[in-house]
């Protein structure tokens, strides 16, 4: 279960993806304890989660980099490597765009070096399309969050948050939106409040309530491949919800790094003028572009099962940290709705850290190897990520990593106090 490991892959890793750092290390970094010399929580964390035998995630990103450039032995399988490389775009460039645009059932997508820099250009897009440069989203959302104001900064667009409840909004608050905009931005799933995703009918009102007042609806679909088993759709009944889509290839597929907006040809032609002036007309990008379609072959077929094992890991750990005697826990969503979800404990970030540290070191079993974000007095909260590796997990073995944690944790708690 790795907890905020990543996200840098995606955002959330020692650093975050975005460049900022998590709060949840503020504890991590040298000089700030009593002996500069010492490991910080984040080193030991990570060499913990390196070592161990077992693992609920194998985060590519965070491997050595011998070990990481073992990913392009499998390129000849997915393509010509006798085709010369790619100049601007082109080659393997093109094969990936048009490989999503066929998985996502649109008229073409073009490849970005970021996904910030995707969304931006295509919101940038519709804004002078629709002749407003307002966004409705959740405050919660990658925008707001993790990207430095960038819509207003860099692209002049103006956030409009339409909720603030810890969910996507719902039709009825799209619709009573006090202010017009020009589009809606949904995030799927919504990270920051755990990975959470609505109903297909809630989707599909909150869309029409959209199209009512006139906007253009699009996807932050960063973690989109995922999310086929909560709604049992395909890829390309979600992605044709919206006018435009954005999927990131590194977040689920592991790839280098990554994404594409996918859509119109006239809105996707327009964005490669814009990509351009944004920088990122990159002049080769071929061994992210192959890390790409690596792992729409090998990852995305599994993501579904990745989910379904998820709902069993969240159960165990349930069980487990009640038996374990926790006063109070949560894990939410209880039933996930991908393979990320968040746990969250009545205890300050630091002594939950730590504990989680020499648990893995002690016994091999990483249960919690992402960072503790401290939320108020006394509360922290992590995130749990499942993949391949955590298929070698039984409900039986979630549930004892998770009852000794919790013994343990409440051992600390008390000495502590």
């Amino acid at each position: 279960m790795i907890a905020r490991m990543s996200d840098a892959a995606d955002d959330r890793t020692g650093t975050a993806g975005d460049g900022s750092v998590p709060v949840g290390e503020h504890a991590d970094r040298p000089g700030e304890g009593d002996d500069a010399s010492r490991p910080t929580l984040r080193e030991r964390r990570i060499a913990a989660w390196r070592g161990a035998p077992r693992v609920l995630a194998r985060l590519g990103f965070l491997a050595p980099l011998s070990e990481r450039l073992t990913l392009l032995e499998a390129a000849g399988g997915v393509y010509d490597l006798d085709e010369t490389s790619d100049i601007y775009g082109n080659g393997v460039v093109e094969a990936l765009e048009e490989r999503v645009a066929r998985l996502l059932g649109t008229e073409a997508a073009a490849f970005f070096p970021t996904g910030t820099m995707a969304q931006q250009v295509a919101l940038r897009c519709w804004a002078g399309r629709t002749g407003n440069p307002a966004v409705a989203l959740h405050p919660l959302s990658h925008p707001e969050v993790h990207e430095r104001n960038a819509f207003s900064q860099v692209s002049g667009l103006r956030p409009v948050r339409v909720t603030g409840e810890p969910r996507l909004p719902t039709a009825a608050e799209v619709r009573d939106a006090e202010e017009p905009f020009g589009a809606l931005m949904l995030e799927l799933p919504l990270r920051d409040a755990g990975f959470v995703l609505p109903s297909w009918e809630e989707l599909t009102a909150v869309v029409d309530a959209a199209r009512e007042r006139e906007a253009v609806v699009h996807f932050d679909g960063a973690r989109l491949w995922e999310c086929t088993e909560h709604f049992g759709r395909s890829l390309e009944e979600i992605a044709g919800l919206a006018d435009s889509v954005y999927v990131s290839f590194y977040k689920s597929l592991d790839a280098f790094g990554g994404a594409a907006l996918a859509g119109p040809a006239g809105l996707v032609e327009e964005a490669r003028a814009w990509r351009h002036r944004y920088g990122g007309n990159v002049f080769q990008q071929f061994p992210t572009a192959l890390s790409a379609l690596i792992g729409l072959e090998r990852e995305l077929p599994r993501l579904p099962e990745y989910v379904r094992h998820a709902r069993v890991v969240a159960a165990a750990l349930r069980e487990g940290l009640a038996a374990g005697g926790l006063p109070w826990f949560r894990v939410h969503p209880e039933a996930p709705h991908t393979h990320d979800f968040q746990v969250w404990l009545p205890y300050e970030a630091d002594v939950v850290a730590e504990v989680a540290i020499v648990a893995a070191e002690e016994t091999g079993a990483v249960l919690f190897a992402n960072y503790w974000d401290p939320k108020g007095p006394a509360l922290s909260c992590t995130e749990v990520y499942v993949r391949a590796a955590a298929l070698e997990w039984t409900a039986g073995d979630v549930r004892e990593a998770a009852e000794d944690f919790a013994r343990r944790l409440l051992r600390a708690a008390e000495a502590t106090a």
